[in-house]
């Protein structure tokens, strides 16, 4: 297996030179080492991986949707504003979510899609979309070469140990010039970079994230795995609310307690600007082409 070093190595946004130790534990282990590139701002875990059993149980999710069969408010949210942003890409379009988890997104796409379907390891997810309609698969390899037009995948690519044959394989299930839609966390989040707030650090290091990306490693990566014509942009998933309650409370959920009374349309959106103004958004987007 490639490490997560070799693969950042490769596309030169890492080195031995420039590793230095960034946390000596995660949130949930004290065994795991976290770096940083000195140089290229990419944070990194080399040489763990939780192994794909994790994924296919379940069991690190905080919220399980297909054993409480509840809406979570923070997947809601967000499988909205995607579908808003990122609908040019999906409205008549035959698409893959790759690792939709419970399908929130493609149950909110999928009445503007030619066809749609969903890739996804857990197993309670997977029997809980296939009862429901919705065509899901636990590999890419069960979907043609050049069958659809675009592939989507949310804040997935930061959890795999070999992200570039998985990224190859993408772009084999595209049609050429589709596209694809990738969103991870951002390495140069405010709370990170700007604000050094050492308790969002403890709680946003965790072992399963083995990358965080800058825009130039994102768009290296996605280079290295054949795109082109690549883009990223910088999205805020949390609002002001969320960072006043880690700097006075030194705890997340602010945009679901009293606080989320300040976070007006107009608000929040110049907020979002503002961190996009000094690439400090805790997400980035990359939006790439397989080649004609």
């Amino acid at each position: 297996m490639t490490s997560i070093f070799e693969t950042l190595s490769g596309i030169g946004v890492a080195a031995e030179d420039s590793r230095e130790v960034y946390a000596t534990a995660t949130r949930d282990r004290d065994d795991v080492t976290v770096y940083r590139d000195s140089r290229s701002g990419v944070i990194y875990i080399d040489g763990f991986y939780g192994g794909d059993a994790v994924y296919e149980d379940g069991n690190y999710r905080d919220i399980n949707l297909a054993k409480t069969g509840s809406r979570d408010f923070e997947i809601t949210r967000d499988a909205e504003r995607r579908a808003a942003a990122y609908m040019p890409f999906v409205c008549g379009r035959d698409i893959v979510d790759f690792g939709c988890g419970d399908g929130a997104f493609l149950r909110t796409v999928r009445e503007r899609t030619a066809s749609f379907c969903g890739v996804e390891l857990q197993r309670d997810y997977v029997k809980a979309l296939n009862g429901e309609g919705i065509v899901c698969h636990t590999s890419l390899d069960a979907l043609d070469d050049s069958s659809l037009d675009t592939a989507v995948s949310f804040h997935v690519l930061e959890h795999l140990p070999e992200p570039l044959p998985i990224l190859r394989d993408m772009l084999r299930v595209l049609k050429p010039g589709g596209t694809a839609v990738l969103e991870v966390p951002h390495a140069n989040d405010f709370l990170l970079s700007k604000l050094d707030c050492t308790a969002f650090r403890k709680f946003t290091l965790w072992s399963q994230h083995l990358v965080l990306h800058t825009r130039d490693s994102l768009s290296r990566l996605l280079s290295a795995a054949g795109f082109e014509g690549i883009v990223i942009e910088g999205v805020q998933r949390y609002p002001l609310s969320n960072h006043l309650a880690w700097l006075s409370s030194k705890k997340p959920g602010g945009h679901k307690s009293a606080l989320a009374a300040i976070d007006t349309a107009v608000l929040t959106e110049a907020y979002e600007a503002a961190l996009n103004r000094i690439d400090a958004t805790d997400t980035l987007v990359a939006i790439a082409r397989k080649p004609v």
